[in-house]
């Protein structure tokens, strides 16, 4: 019961043509469907549903809202009664509010990001099918993703003015949809606040994580690959579409997990993601990062700072 994983990121883009390059040739992600108002609809070939990732042209960049799969339809209604309880206004949504979804709710979390839970999308299966499947298919573009993995989000966090959106959102999410804390960074005097948690519902490190800014928006999303040699090849295709690199491939501390951060045209910042990290599981002690430690945590590598990783998002 309840939320089985990611569904989609709605990101708002401003050159859809350039935008499309991006996702389709350079990144390997699939168009599935455009529908009247332009909005465009793609997958990665892992993936069953018709899409994970909804693009929509404006003036702007950034992520109109973060959309959560749960595992039946009566589990909506579940939600909604918990969400509601915690203080938090709760919409429905009829079927088709989302692009081939059935009903959903609507709210928006503590720190003000809008999220949808829906149970049905249209299905349309993967691209090596599942009746003696090849291991990957043969006409793969670009990097190859096979999925979305999983959103960061950036949270209002200024403890002078007693503002910490990181703890109040990750409490909301434990509390309402039973996501559990796989890491937390912990700073200020005697480590008690909560400035960035990565939180799960499936197997993985993270289906969503929160970090503490200045303000709300979207500091990435990500998508998978199997290995590290993946996350480097996938590097160098990114150079040769000129592709604006942020923190070329590395480790993270924190999820263990292999990585190259770079944003689409529109300043979007995405992720190539490898390796499973470590089997979270609900009943696994939740690990820590200390102040003095969590460059090390974010780029275990070097270990060094870089300010603009966690200041400059959209």
């Amino acid at each position: 019961m309840g939320v089985l994983r990611i569904g989609h990121v709605n990101l708002r883009v401003l050159d859809m043509q350039a935008t499309l390059h991006h996702y389709e040739n350079v990144l390997g992600l699939i168009k599935t469907d455009r529908d009247g108002a332009g909005n465009v609809y793609l997958k990665g070939w892992d993936e069953w549903d018709q899409y994970s990732i909804m693009l929509s042209e404006s003036d702007r960049a950034g992520m109109n809202h973060i959309a959560f799969k749960v595992e039946n339809d009566a589990d909506l209604d579940v939600l909604k009664r918990r969400i509601s309880d915690w203080g938090i206004a709760v919409e429905e949504v009829p079927a088709g509010s989302l692009h081939n979804c059935g009903r959903a709710i609507r709210f928006n979390m503590p720190s003000g990001h809008e999220m949808y839970l829906y149970a049905e999308k249209k299905r349309v299966g993967k691209s090596v099918g599942t009746v003696n499947p090849h291991p990957w298919p043969q006409d793969l573009k670009g990097a190859g993703v096979h999925w979305l993995d999983h959103a960061l989000l950036m949270c209002e966090l200024n403890p002078e003015a007693g503002i910490n959106m990181v703890a109040e959102t990750t409490r909301f999410l434990q509390d309402t949809m039973d996501f559990h804390l796989a890491e937390q960074v912990m700073v200020g005097p005697e480590g008690k606040i909560q400035a960035a948690t990565w939180l799960f519902r499936t197997s993985t490190p993270h289906d969503i994580a929160l970090v503490g800014g200045a303000r709300m928006g979207l500091h990435h999303c990500a998508f998978y690959l199997d290995e590290w040699t993946d996350v480097l090849k996938a590097a160098d295709i990114m150079a040769m579409n000129d592709v604006k690199i942020d923190v070329t491939p590395q480790r993270h501390g924190i999820t263990r997990g292999s990585t190259t951060y770079f944003f689409d045209p529109s300043g979007n910042r995405n992720e190539t993601f490898a390796g499973l990290g470590y089997l979270a599981q609900p009943d696994m002690e939740p690990i820590t990062w200390t102040e003095d430690q969590l460059w090390r945590g974010i780029f275990y590598h070097t270990g060094e700072e870089a300010g603009e990783f966690t200041s400059v998002y959209t």
